[in-house]
């Protein structure tokens, strides 16, 4: 079922999990597990902060959540969609028109401009692009000017440091007002203050849109402004790599 705006509900009326996950198994190479989750629910509009040891999954987990990864086995539900059943397109347009996923490695494309990296995902979906508030160019420049980037739109990532792309990518993710933000390590490379200001805009952002966050930090003194912190390694049964 879903409702005027597209966002999915359950019979009742209520909003579907974010994410919910079931016997989900997954590996790299046969006979090396490297996510065995029994069952993972994050109810839709929670924060959520991920935390847990170095091989312990985070990022595998995230990047199946984002559909860039496909569980080997079991159930992947995203917004009400099983990402298991669904082919590589399918889940890109899922993706790139409901969620903003900062990747830890930032992702951003080399030979377009900042302005162009963070515009993409609403250039090429319609559905993102519709649920801006004002136009392209007015709200790109109010998040780069919050992330104290909007003088380095015209530059290309070559051209920034580690931080000035983690603004960059950070301005992609949350551009369109996505139902579900993913975040990748998103404030590692951030001093003291613009890691305040990326997390007020990242908390604004997600409550306006009536969002749900998923963030995986090494920073544990961030998860006190989460609704719940979650440590990886409680719920996957899978081995801790060395």
């Amino acid at each position: 079922m879903t409702n005027a705006e597209g966002s999915d509900l359950a019979p009742d009326g209520a909003r579907v999990p974010a994410v919910e996950l079931r016997q989900l198994r997954f590996g790299y190479r046969p006979g090396t597990p490297v996510l065995q989750i029994d069952s993972l629910i994050v109810p839709a509009g929670e924060t959520v902060f991920l935390h847990g040891p170095s091989g312990s999954g985070k990022t595998t987990l995230l990047g199946i959540i984002a559909g860039v990864l496909k569980a080997d086995r079991g159930e992947a539900l995203v917004l009400g969609k099983d990402l298991t059943r669904l082919g590589g397109s399918d889940r890109d347009q899922l993706r790139g028109e409901r969620l903003g996923y900062i990747f830890q490695m930032f992702n951003l494309i080399p030979y377009l401009s900042a302005f162009d990296n963070i515009t993409l995902p609403c250039r090429m979906n319609p559905r993102r692009m519709k649920r801006l508030d004002g136009s392209l160019d007015s709200e790109t420049r109010a998040l780069a000017r919050t992330l104290e980037i909007e003088s380095l739109l015209d530059a290309r990532p070559g051209e920034l440091s580690v931080g000035q792309q983690q603004r960059v990518a950070a301005a992609r993710a949350l551009l369109g007002r996505p139902e579900l933000v993913v975040a990748d390590e998103p404030t590692s490379a951030l001093d003291a203050d613009r890691r305040e200001a990326f997390l007020g805009l990242l908390f604004e952002s997600c409550r306006e849109a009536g969002a749900t966050l998923l963030f995986v930090s090494h920073d544990r003194s961030l998860e006190g402004r989460f609704d719940r912190a979650l440590s990886l390694p409680d719920v996957n049964r899978a081995p801790v790599a060395a």
